[in-house]
């Protein structure tokens, strides 16, 4: 068992970590807590009623681990000695009692680094060698290749020992300018390589392409995944940085710092790599100690950091609520020594009050809608077959208890009746498999589309078509066409898909015309996020080959690996795409297909009891019996999963929305009459129903 009672947090939660931000993450994780037990409860209701399938089986069980595996990335983003790996210490992991991260001056993170917690492995460090750099591997592949990392183990038990061992990070080597270059590490623009070089002949590149921390933190444990990304000339040389792993992210921290303002690398970073590219996004000032003079009184210091975040605020044309001063190092020392005093002057409060609020409001906007959504749709569509089997089931009772009053002069139009409706049903259900088959044609033809086959194709052409000039012009070129082309192919499946729905349209119409079927459409399917995400991606490859510091023949390397980094954005882009528009074919008749079913199982029911209660009054005073139960039943089902839809729509931020304008609960006697259509669809919904069959 892996010891931690060393480095466990040993002072009061409000001095270290924000409690704030603390309280926030573990809602977080409630949040997602809650999500998985109301779909457990949900696959439970459906296996008691044998309602379940396959298909739905698989995509409640991927749904349960898009939870389960979701986390809370916060990514951080500066110029070197900004004070970024120190702030990270201060706000997360303060509980180390010293500095967990290496960022003593002149000793900081070379390498991004990624720090989580996966409870399937020990703590550990993973380093991948800055030689992988002279692959043509992307960091996402390298990441499924465990061989190509060097691991050190973190013994949680030793701070010592963890901080010794977290030093690899800021380890640098010497290499010759011809090895620099096809690393893509040589910027002959940064003043410190032009030196060394003159003074050495060789040039300082970091030891480490990327770090992977797994650690035990309560707040790592909760689903957060801190990102610390080094300087500018790091985020120009690695772009799956800045084409995958930042846009992931669910908020950004910006760093400057009070002793530098605002440089021309800082705007670079700013304008480049946060101020677009981020929905949520925070600026933090950092340093602010160096104006704690001591001549200044407490108001004088308070308008000079006003003051310096006005400035800051005009610079990168940002709301001054978004800007947070702090001083990263005096937090850290006022967490670890219980100075409440000196936490206060430190103003880092403010900052993760302000972090935790924009992390968990992102997270409910994307993740929690979509799932919600998925997820109350479903169990609508449940929800509406039971009120469909209870209808029947009334219908079964009525025709039953008619018999009863009047058996031999009823029984042969109850039945001729129920028998006629079933041919009816019949001939229509042989419509709709022909039609379905028909759907499901179209479908495979629609899939052809999306097939990586064609993508690589497309691909394998428009890298042929740049040759091996990798200019930014050449690639350019290529993401405009491969855009171009992204957008005729998603107008031509919106054009098949369109013909698609038409189609369930017309199924949809048949069975509300000639059986009573709810008026219902079928879903349209959306391209738009696809289109989207390749715009989204020409964007980055446009600001990535107008940027002037790319346009030079030593940036050829750089080029390729951008063009490769495309690649993989592009593939992942294309299969979302593809498994959208599978669940889409597969569902746009699914709703109905259920309700045919269920329909279909009710007349063969309500012939089979009134055949087996002809002329035999002990039977059929069974099957009314069994009719009535079996109503209560479908009332109580009901109830019960109006009772998961509730918790699960109560576990958003989202605002529920009637089900069908149906009240959940009874807010004043029906109005309808018992004999109306209607009125037994509408009692069945009821948190509290009461039975209303005739007696």
């Amino acid at each position: 068992m892996i010891k931690t009672s060393t480095i466990e947090m040993t002072t009061a939660p409000s001095l270290q970590a924000g409690s704030v931000l603390c309280a926030q993450i573990h809602e977080y994780n409630q949040w997602r807590e809650t999500l998985i037990a109301c779909i457990d409860a949900y696959s439970d209701w459906l296996a008691l009623r044998e309602s379940t399938d396959s298909l739905q089986d698989l995509r409640l069980y991927d749904i349960k681990q898009i939870l389960k595996k979701d986390q809370l990335v916060l990514a951080f983003l500066a110029e070197f000695s900004r004070g970024k790996t120190e702030t990270i210490n201060a706000l997360f992991f303060s509980d180390f009692n010293q500095r967990l991260l290496p960022s003593e001056p002149g000793r900081t993170t070379m390498c991004p680094t990624e720090i989580f917690w996966d409870e399937n492995d020990e703590p550990c460090i993973r380093l991948l060698p800055i030689d992988t750099r002279k692959s043509a591997d992307a960091l996402s592949y390298l990441k499924t290749n465990p061989n190509v990392w060097q691991k050190f183990r973190l013994d949680t038990s030793s701070p010592t020992a963890m901080k010794e061992t977290l030093k690899e990070l800021v380890k640098t080597k010497e290499v010759d300018l011809n090895t620099a270059k096809k690393m893509g590490l040589w910027d002959e623009s940064d003043p410190s390589m032009q030196r060394m070089l003159k003074e050495k002949g060789v040039v300082q590149v970091p030891v480490w392409r990327h770090a992977l921390i797994n650690y035990p933190h309560p707040l790592l444990k909760n689903g957060l995944v801190v990102i610390d990304t080094p300087g500018l000339n790091t985020m120009g040389a690695e772009p799956e940085l800045t084409l995958s792993i930042i846009p992931s992210a669910q908020a950004i921290l910006f760093l400057t710092a009070t002793d530098t303002g605002i440089t021309k690398s800082d705007m670079e970073i700013w304008t480049d790599y946060v101020y677009k590219s981020a929905s949520h996004k925070l600026v933090v000032l950092n340093k602010i100690d160096i104006l704690w003079g001591g001549l200044e009184s407490e108001d004088e210091v308070t308008a000079l950091i006003q003051k310096q975040i006005q400035s800051t605020s005009q610079a990168l044309n940002l709301n001054a609520q978004s800007v947070f001063a702090i001083s990263a190092q005096k937090a850290l020392v006022a967490k670890i020594k219980q100075d409440a005093v000196l936490l206060e002057q430190s103003r880092i409060g403010q900052l993760e009050n302000a972090l935790a609020k924009q992390l968990i409001t992102s997270k409910h906007e994307v993740l929690g809608r979509a799932v919600v959504t998925e997820c109350a749709n479903m169990m609508k569509s449940s929800r509406k077959l039971v009120q469909i089997q209870a209808n029947n089931l009334k219908s079964q009772y009525m025709a039953l208890r008619q018999m009863q009053k009047d058996s031999q002069a009823s029984y042969h139009d109850i039945l001729e009746r129920v028998v006629e409706e079933r041919k009816r049903y019949e001939a229509s259900t042989l419509t709709f498999n022909q039609g379905s088959e028909k759907i499901k044609r179209l479908g495979e033809k629609l899939f052809r589309h999306l097939s990586l086959g064609y993508l690589n194709t497309t691909l394998a052409q428009v890298k042929q078509d740049m040759g091996e000039s990798w200019t930014t012009v050449g690639l350019n070129k290529s993401m405009r066409t491969t855009t171009r082309l992204a957008i005729e192919l998603a107008q031509e499946i919106n054009l098949e898909a369109a013909n698609i729905k038409n189609h369930a349209d017309n199924l949809y119409h048949l069975f509300w015309s000639k059986h009573g079927f709810d008026k219902t459409e079928a879903q349209m399917l959306s391209m738009t996020d696809f289109t989207l995400q390749i715009t989204s991606l020409e964007k980055a490859t446009n600001d990535f080959c107008t940027n002037p510091a790319n346009i030079v023949l030593e940036k050829r390397f750089l080029i390729r690996r951008f063009y490769l980094g495309l690649g993989v954005q592009i593939e992942k882009i294309f299969e979302q795409a593809s498994a959208d528009c599978n669940r889409w074919v597969q569902d746009v008749l699914g709703d109905l297909k259920s309700e045919i079913n269920a329909h279909k199982n009710a007349l063969d029911k309500q012939v089979e009891a009134l055949m087996e209660s002809h002329n035999n009054a002990d039977l059929l005073a069974k099957n009314v019996a069994d009719a009535e139960k079996q109503f209560v039943k479908c009332q109580e089902e009901s109830n019960q999963l109006d009772a998961v839809l509730l918790k699960l729509l109560a576990s958003t931020k989202l605002n529920p929305q009637p089900l069908q304008n149906e009240p959940l609960t009874p807010t004043a006697p029906p109005s309808k009459p018992e004999n109306h259509p209607d009125y037994f669809a509408t009692t069945v919904v009821l948190e509290a129903p009461i039975i209303t069959l005739d007696k």
